[in-house]
């Protein structure tokens, strides 16, 4: 039997979460999984939309990859995730929610990652450059083997960060019917009136997730500064 405490003047009985407990971890995975399949997407897009921009690109693509950027940034994620998953079908562009939130939480998580991998690019030593052109690499070459490991060195505890912010974005892709943590915590509130002991519950869950990639970013930013240095 779990303990009660008095806050307030009120009993708090945790035994509602260990009652819930199977549901709780069900939508637990179900959060993870989601961010982590947008966070992979995420990254894909960052790659390309940041390095990309750190280039001299002709004006048509830079304002094509700037008005992404700002629009995903600028505009606020649930708006996004409806227009992917409510606006889309007018276009014929027909979604699942597990699909359309994928999505959303991709481009939007994609757009501030970008960023950091486009400034990481522009950090990189200008003699990095020199020294590749002496060498005879050719630009691809030369942004695969050279300036890219710096930049992803440098870029790792931001990009953590974006894994922190799409892993706390999920909670909004429960207004596409999806139940992961945050929905099943409302659901169990509906049936049980106890929103403190809920919602503390969620809410440390949340905590322990992001604590937990924290922990794994840090040991690998070492590993990456002890490589490179």
């Amino acid at each position: 039997m779990w303990p009660a405490f008095i806050l307030l003047g009120e009993q708090m009985e945790f035994t509602i979460i260990y009652k819930n407990i199977d549901f709780i971890m069900d939508a637990s995975l179900k959060t993870l999984s989601h961010t982590l399949v947008a966070f992979v997407f995420a990254l894909l897009i960052a790659f390309i939309v940041g390095t990309l921009r750190s280039f001299d690109l002709k004006k048509i693509p830079e304002l094509i990859l700037v008005f992404y950027v700002e629009f995903f940034r600028g505009s606020p994620l649930l708006v996004q995730l409806f227009f992917v998953y409510y606006g889309l079908p007018k276009f014929n562009v027909v979604l699942d929610s597990s699909t359309a939130a994928v999505i959303g939480l991709a481009l939007n998580g994609g757009a501030y990652m970008s960023e950091v991998i486009r400034a990481s690019i522009l950090s990189v030593d200008k003699g990095q450059y020199e020294a590749s052109y002496t060498l005879g690499y050719t630009s691809i070459q030369r942004t695969w083997y050279i300036i890219l490991p710096q930049a992803v060195r440098i870029a790792v505890p931001s990009l953590v960060n974006g894994f922190s912010g799409i892993l706390k974005g999920s909670s909004l892709i429960s207004v596409l019917s999806i139940t992961e943590l945050t929905r099943a915590g409302q659901l169990i509130y509906t049936r049980t009136s106890r929103p403190f002991e809920i919602y503390l519950t969620i809410a440390l869950l949340y905590f322990f997730m992001t604590y937990a990639v924290s922990i794994v970013a840090k040991n690998l930013e070492l590993k990456l500064s002890a490589k490179y240095n």
